[in-house]
């Protein structure tokens, strides 16, 4: 992961990933994964997303991490929250009310410090990161989250036309990095609007993945795309 790459689009606002509503690929399949009231969901690579303000006013409690500081305070200012910061380890976290963000790198974040989460909702953060570190982030999230149920959102387009981020992850990838935890549901599609920056079309799908009883890992990194 190109932490200075990340670090600069926040520092220049170069930030036109950040949407400016809640995404609806989230308010229109969250109820699929059937999760309680108050329930904890976890938010990788999070940014300042309107995501966290639709999770919360929907009674759920939120924990996230990103790399930028920038994105953080923006996000708890946004929200009207003052947050209490304090270090841990590596890290730095941000919490206020039911919203808890580190900041950092995620790989620093362990299990005991993120606590239990109900589920994971991934936008943006898979599709963030470069092939090589695919396999190492889906293995890192599904033990900080004890193979919690994600709903994740997944894009796929010709990158020959266009280098990401963000990249393009189809099917076959997902299930390399996902298959042996998971039972991985498509439940819809969606072409890009616009498309990739107006340079090619793209799709993004939305995926519910619960987990398998005999949860476990491929190991092998090759396969990833």
């Amino acid at each position: 992961m190109d932490k200075t790459f990340w670090h600069g689009k926040w520092q220049r606002n170069e930030i036109g990933f950040h949407e400016p509503r809640p995404n609806p690929l989230l308010t229109d399949h969250f109820g699929a994964l059937s999760l309680p009231d108050g329930a904890r969901v976890f938010v990788p690579l999070c940014g300042k997303s309107r995501d966290i303000h639709w999770l919360l006013e929907h009674g759920c409690q939120v924990a996230g991490i990103e790399l930028s500081p920038i994105a953080v305070t923006g996000l708890f200012s946004e929200l009207g929250l003052t947050p209490r910061i304090s270090p841990v380890g590596p890290l730095v976290r941000y919490e206020a009310g039911h919203l808890c963000v580190w900041t950092g790198d995620i790989f620093n974040l362990t299990q005991a410090a993120l606590g239990h989460v109900d589920a994971v909702y991934d936008r943006a953060a898979l599709i963030a990161l470069p092939a090589p570190i695919r396999v190492a982030y889906a293995r890192h999230l599904v033990s900080i989250t004890n193979a919690a149920p994600e709903l994740l959102v997944s894009m796929e387009y010709d990158q020959s036309r266009k280098a990401g981020p963000p990249f393009s992850v189809d099917e076959n990838a997902l299930r390399h990095y996902y298959g042996d935890t998971f039972i991985l549901d498509c439940v819809a599609h969606r072409a890009v609007p616009g498309g990739l920056k107006g340079v090619c079309p793209a799709t993004e799908s939305v995926w519910i993945m619960k987990p398998r009883r005999e949860a476990g890992f491929r190991d092998d990194p090759t396969h990833a795309t």
